[in-house]
């Protein structure tokens, strides 16, 4: 069982502001004051006047960058609420009715695969229109480049765990007769929550990673960037500056370990309770923050009277009257072939489509070559997924089973995720170059540096919330070694693994065009395989192959998510019951 409920009445449901402070709410209060004081800076100045075509000019001093920062944190936090909204509303969906599931998990698996210059470039005009003469267009749309890179791989997670929530939570739920509303806040959520956390902070990684591309926008042959991180990289990496690229990783290091302090640990220590066990860990998540929080009279009164308010809202939706159950099998049957009937016309209508398409645009025989591209590229992510797998997954379970050392590691773990692959074509080009190394072997480590951190951040969630009474019982039986990892650790994080290696084969797909054509200066690199096709045919400006490549790559996702990902995710289901 839980050891505590998510949403739970005030205590006294006195006003914070009728109490009196401690010293702790004098410690507390010039932190809070600064935090309210820079997100007000930072959102007045993410709404000034701009006018398209008017210069942006970023400075490489770095006296700008903690403003930069500002600016680029205030934009990741905003996006990393949307994608949160969106996560909610996607599992949901997606674990409640059966007909949208089949619709909603292949299109999730098509937006991971879309580059995010492909969002982008739909997403500007239209925000720059809805926000004219304003600045906080340009801003809606990185943040929205930025959105698309986080929130795909924290839906996949809250829909994995909401969707082997162990049978006997599940049993006591219909017992006590829980509406769908009470069900998500009571049961669905807590249970999901630690292996969440750990994936928002992966998206927060993954943010980072994607950071150029989202604050250094072009558009109608204008170049737009943003004041932030990003644009800075950008700027550094077009004036070759290796100086300046050495003070952006330092504030990007500084930036991470400032909302890993006062952000993600204090709600992985929050969340610690919410592990699905009936004894307490040897060691739990610590936080300075939250035990600040929990000292202060202040934070504790507006937090009762937060919680209090939240409780309320599972009285809005009661529990439906038990109905004849024949009719509604019966409907729901129909309803349930029709949506199949209509998901297969669309099917069949998208590749009819696709197929006149090639037939008039491209031609057959560029079309193979675009496949044959695409099995390179497949062999690519299907042999680093592997060669991580077996680095990563041993190393996350023996960080989820020691809480101590996650915490020591929770901020390198998120830097190095978050390090944009960018920052190391210097390094790769000179070796290659130097070195004479073949760019279709050598150019490949850069497809998953990047995203191998889904499998570390996913399993060392699966495995800091295995139950404490279960390691206890293997070591009584006295299992060890192999037989050990076999019959305990592996089944235990096998959920979490197929949802990390999902996201971090999408992901790869995804950086391919960046892994697949690497530039510094006048030399560029070039590795045969879909990525580097689709970043040829960007540079070219030729549109009907862009597509093309982008439309391959979307079938090439598909067809491994529904005959290879999805057979593991249904043998994840299988083994949590």
């Amino acid at each position: 069982m839980f050891r505590s409920s998510l949403l739970y009445p005030g205590r006294n449901g006195r006003s914070f502001l009728a109490t009196t402070p401690n010293r702790w709410d004098w410690a507390l209060l010039p932190l809070v004051l600064v935090v309210l004081a820079l997100a007000a800076y930072g959102a007045m100045q993410m709404a000034r006047p701009f006018v398209l075509g008017q210069p942006t000019p970023i400075s490489l001093d770095p006296a700008v960058l903690p403003y930069y920062l500002l600016r680029t944190i205030l934009r990741m936090f905003s996006a990393l609420g949307a994608a949160l909204l969106f996560t909610f509303a996607f599992a949901v969906v997606a674990t409640r009715w059966k007909s949208a599931e089949k619709i909603m998990v292949p299109l999730l698996d098509v937006l991971q695969s879309v580059p995010i210059l492909g969002f982008q470039a739909i997403a500007i005009a239209p925000f720059i229109a809805l926000f004219p003469g304003n600045l906080l267009g340009v801003e809606c749309a990185a943040v929205f480049a930025i959105f698309t890179s986080q929130a795909w791989n924290m839906a996949f997670s809250l829909y994995q765990s909401m969707k082997t929530i162990p049978p006997e939570l599940a049993e006591a739920a219909r017992v006590f007769r829980l509406s769908p509303w009470q069900r998500f806040w009571r049961l669905e959520l807590p249970y999901a929550l630690p292996a969440l956390l750990w994936n928002m902070m992966m998206s927060m990684s993954g943010g980072w990673f994607f950071l150029v591309a989202a604050e250094a926008i072009s558009v109608a042959g204008q170049d737009i960037k943003l004041p932030g991180i990003g644009a800075y990289i950008a700027v550094a990496i077009e004036q070759k500056n290796g100086g300046a690229i050495a003070w952006a990783i330092a504030a990007m290091f500084a930036g991470i370990l400032l909302y890993d302090q006062l952000f993600f640990r204090p709600l992985l220590a929050w969340a610690d309770k919410f592990r699905f066990e009936e004894s307490q860990g040897d060691y739990a998540q610590q936080s300075w923050v939250l035990d600040w929080g929990r000292r202060s009279v202040w934070i504790r009164a507006l937090t009762d009277r937060m919680w209090a308010a939240l409780a309320r809202t599972l009285g809005w939706f009661g529990t439906p009257e038990p109905v004849d159950a024949a009719p509604r099998v019966s409907r729901f049957t129909l309803s349930a072939r029709a949506i199949d009937g209509i998901v297969l016309a669309l099917a069949l209508l998208g590749a009819w489509r696709f197929i006149l398409f090639i037939h008039a645009e491209v031609g057959w025989g560029e079309a193979l070559r675009v496949v044959g591209l695409g099995c390179i590229t497949l062999v690519r992510v299907m042999l680093l997924i592997g060669l991580a797998s077996l680095v990563w997954v041993p190393v996350a379970v023996w960080i989820g089973l020691r809480p101590r050392y996650a915490q020591a590691v929770q901020a390198l773990a998120q830097f190095l995720a978050a390090f944009p692959v960018n920052l190391m074509f210097p390094i790769v080009v000179y070796a290659l170059v130097h070195l004479r190394l073949n760019p279709n072997i050598w150019l490949s480590p850069l497809m998953v540096f990047g995203t191998q951190w889904y499998i570390l951040f996913n399993v060392v969630a699966g495995a800091s919330t295995l139950p404490n009474e279960l390691r206890l019982a293997a070591d009584n039986l006295g299992l060890t070694g192999w037989l050990k990892w076999k019959r305990v650790y592996l089944p235990a994080v096998f959920p979490s693994f197929v949802t990390g290696a999902i996201t971090a084969s999408g992901g790869s797909w995804n950086a391919s065009i960046v892994a697949e054509y690497v530039t510094w200066g006048k030399t560029s690199l070039v590795a045969d395989g879909l990525g580097s096709y689709i970043k040829q045919m960007t540079d070219a400006g030729d549109f009907h192959r862009i597509a093309l490549g982008i439309g391959v790559m979307c079938v090439f996702v598909m067809v491994l998510n529904r005959f290879f990902w999805r057979r593991l995710y249904l043998l994840a289901e299988d083994r949590s019951r």
